[in-house]
């Protein structure tokens, strides 16, 4: 499953004014792309690319990382390879199979073209703020660093798959001798377009206003208090892949790690405020943990109505699981721990990138109405 922050990379990197670009654009993933969803124009594997100036050098592969035949078949090809953007995750159950599985998939990918791709100049790999707070397993049951967070922090004594991953990437790379570089980007809660992916926070959040406004429900606050009323922050996805676009040219960003967030702070109170009035709603907040509620449990069966909002506005047929992760806004929502990091050494090393987060929050719901996935 790609991060949100994918779909930007796609879009920005074959644009002209991109640094190093435009780029031609290798973008793999286990299901096709869906042209009724996504903003960027691909063209199969077999075909050429187009000629056109102003389409977007994209060309998808389907693959499976998971397999590693199947990588092997379908990406040790691109020998034209000369940056990796690695995205790329799956949920399971427990932390001892995410690591299992992050662990291959990532594998599989470097085994893949590493040895094929003779220019191959970097690889940017993405983790994220569970670095410091734990897996969504160990969230508040175990010590967290002390925010703000910094990049030099020691890792926990807990399992952890994003740990797992640095440990491949660097042993892959001990065998290029220096030849490639590369960068580690941890961003937090990511707002972006990212209509089907599991972490599309933004995405789930609009969902369940639709189906409020569907029952005719005002829009209820489920989560922690300390994530109501307490500093939080964010992590656009078009500056995610601002940053790592920059950590793949820049000679100053390698061999580094980079917290990636917005740059501000913001409450949820306030967002939550701003959704409630996208939608016409009544908002409630946090009224005591005696209110709480969680909002898996409150949207099971729910599939019904996401049918019919679907067909009264004519939005791009989705079924309700694909478009919205009930369990993911739960964890994020409900966790009981402030949790904020520093951007001084991303700044420090030359990236002054910020993004204001109420517009992003509202940037993305308007793309998702722009693209019919929520009414």
């Amino acid at each position: 499953m790609p991060s949100p922050a994918a779909p930007s990379l796609v879009d920005i990197l074959p644009l002209s004014d991109t640094p190093g670009g435009p780029w031609k654009v290798y973008a793999v993933s286990r299901r096709p792309p869906d042209s009724a969803i996504l903003p960027y124009t691909y063209y199969p594997a077999d075909a050429d690319a187009p000629a056109a100036a102003d389409t977007l050098r994209v060309q998808h592969i389907q693959c499976d990382v998971l397999d590693a035949a199947d990588a092997v078949a379908k990406l040790s090809p691109l020998t034209d390879v000369t940056h990796l953007f690695y995205v790329a995750w799956a949920n399971r159950l427990t932390e001892d199979e995410n690591r299992v599985v992050n662990s291959a998939m990532l594998r599989n990918v470097l085994s893949a073209v590493v040895p094929s791709a003779p220019n191959l100049r970097h690889i940017c790999l993405q983790t994220g703020r569970k670095h410091y707070i734990g897996s969504f397993e160990a969230i508040g049951k175990v010590p967290a660093h002390d925010p703000p967070f910094r990049e030099d922090l020691p890792r926990l004594p807990v399992p952890n798959f994003y740990y797992d991953q640095e440990d491949i990437l660097f042993d892959e790379l001990s065998k290029k001798e220096g030849a490639v570089t590369w960068s580690i980007h941890r961003p937090t809660t990511i707002f972006g377009f990212s209509p089907t992916s599991l972490m599309n926070l933004i995405g789930t959040l609009c969902v369940y206003a639709a189906i409020c406004r569907k029952e005719g429900k005002p829009l209820k606050w489920f989560g922690s208090r300390t994530t109501w009323d307490g500093f939080n922050d964010a992590s656009d996805a078009d500056l995610i892949a601002e940053q790592q676009i920059w950590a793949a040219v820049d000679p100053y960003a390698k061999n580094e790690a980079f917290n990636i967030s917005n740059g501000d702070l913001f409450k949820w109170k306030h967002l939550w405020a701003a959704l409630a009035d996208q939608f016409g709603l009544e908002s409630v907040g946090y009224e005591g943990e005696a209110s709480r509620f969680k909002l898996e449990d409150a949207m099971r069966g729910k599939e019904a109505v996401w049918v019919e909002i679907v067909a009264e506005n004519e939005l791009v047929p989705t079924k309700l699981e694909e478009v919205a992760t009930w369990w993911f806004a739960d964890v994020v929502l409900g966790v009981e721990l402030a949790h904020l990091d520093s951007m001084n050494k991303s700044k420090e090393h030359g990236f002054l990138g910020f993004r204001n987060t109420v517009a992003s929050f509202n940037s993305c719901i308007d793309k998702m109405r722009a693209f019919k996935i929520v009414p």
